[in-house]
């Protein structure tokens, strides 16, 4: 949902101050927010987050699309976390703080003063949320990485794409980071939950292969009960036939999903095959994976016969799970996404209209919104903050700003 209503929020009332820069950590602080917690955005003085840098420019300050769309609803300040006055200034916010992301390399932010133990001890209910590589501890622990390397380090990427050809990264190689903003999400609201119930804070620890790891379906059950390792397949998939990505006569590709027989025998009956039911290669799901290409193929050739809207209208008529294999042009013109509400325009001062996702999941009493775009200019906010969270005069605000500090 869009815009302010005075209706309340399930996060009201909890502030986040996010450390974090790009995408994974400051992704974990945007889903907050868009529930209802006040999230600080803290940057480098004078350059910003590393997120205004990354993809194409909206505007004339060369901040990003990417930037606008995934730090909505935040409010931006500047701060050298590097400088002591600034470290203090981070500590005093603390104070006042419920939940703190960050994403450097281990022990980053204990050189300077601002690890666990420090802010812990500011205020003991804290939750921080911490997202790096490999995570606090193990052998790898100070490695750096992005989200294509964790989902290479994950399994992931090892499994995606074609047996003759490299692994690939599937999708876009920020999945891992959005990933990992979910499950970093998730671990702040258990935290707080326990927070809640004790005045007990902790830290939230998280490598960002993790949550790449965690989605691999039986691969590692199989693994370790059989010692098979799975191998790339294509656009199929292991566990059942068909399930794939068929090309259309006029070059469009639909994607079709059989996962047990009930949905083949539909399927049969919308290639106008019904007497294959009982064809020994087909008459069940373990049968149809021992003749894969067979299968396949019969698809295929059904489908490449057919624009993909005849083919999309016998398969939904025959109540076949199928749908067009969508661009980002086909999602802002499917009436489904349209109804849901899932791509929002926002008012954004320097071109008129900013598209973006819309809020995931929907709460029917408290739904998450989107109030506003990302913050135009790095320390947008520092009055607001410094000013009214810690009091600092306008001539304080001025000295640290002089000094580079904010």
């Amino acid at each position: 949902m869009t815009g302010v209503t005075d209706s309340a929020m399930p996060l009201d009332g909890v502030t986040v101050l996010d450390l974090a820069t790009f995408l994974a950590a400051p992704l974990c602080a945007t889903f907050l927010g868009e529930f209802g917690a006040d999230v600080i955005k803290v940057e480098q003085p004078g350059v910003g987050d590393d997120l205004r840098r990354l993809g194409p420019s909206a505007d004339a300050s060369g901040s990003s699309y990417w930037w606008f769309v995934e730090a909505r609803n935040k409010k931006s300040i500047t701060c050298n976390l590097r400088d002591p006055e600034g470290q203090g200034l981070i500590r005093r916010l603390v104070a006042s703080t419920d939940v703190v992301t960050e994403n450097f390399r281990p022990g980053t932010l204990e050189g300077w003063n601002l690890g666990w133990s420090e802010l812990s001890r500011v205020r003991p209910s804290l939750v921080m949320v911490r997202i790096s590589a490999f995570g606090q501890t193990g052998p790898r622990r100070a490695r750096p990485g992005f989200g294509r390397i964790a989902a290479a380090v994950g399994g992931l990427s090892y499994v995606s794409g074609y047996p003759d050809r490299p692994p690939v990264t599937p999708g876009t190689p920020t999945v891992p980071d959005y990933l990992a903003g979910v499950f970093g999400a998730l671990g702040a609201l258990l935290a707080l939950r326990h927070a809640d119930r004790t005045g007990q804070g902790q830290v939230v620890d998280l490598g960002l292969y993790e949550p790449v790891l965690r989605i691999l379906d039986d691969v590692i059950a199989v693994h370790g009960a059989t010692g098979r390792v799975r191998e790339r397949i294509g656009s199929g998939t292991e566990s059942v036939v068909p399930h794939n990505h068929y090309r259309c006569r006029d070059g469009r590709w639909i994607a079709i999903a059989c996962t047990n027989d009930r949905m083949f025998e539909r399927l049969l009956q919308a290639l106008g095959r019904p007497e294959l039911k009982g064809d020994a290669r087909m008459a069940s799901a373990r049968a149809r994976l021992e003749h894969r290409e067979l299968v396949d193929g019969l698809v295929a050739d059904w489908v490449g016969e057919r624009d993909a809207a005849e083919a999309l209208r016998v398969l939904e008529a025959c109540e076949v799970p199928s749908s067009l294999v969508a661009s980002v042009r086909d999602l802002f013109e499917d009436p489904q996404v349209r109804a849901r509400e899932n791509i929002l325009r926002l008012a954004a001062p320097w071109v008129g209209a900013l598209t973006m996702p819309g809020v995931v999941p929907r709460l029917t009493l408290t739904p998450g919104r989107v109030e506003r775009v990302g913050p135009t200019a790095p320390g947008e906010h520092n009055e607001e903050i410094y000013g009214g969270r810690l009091g600092l005069s306008g001539a304080e605000l001025a000295r640290l700003r002089a000094r580079g500090v904010i």
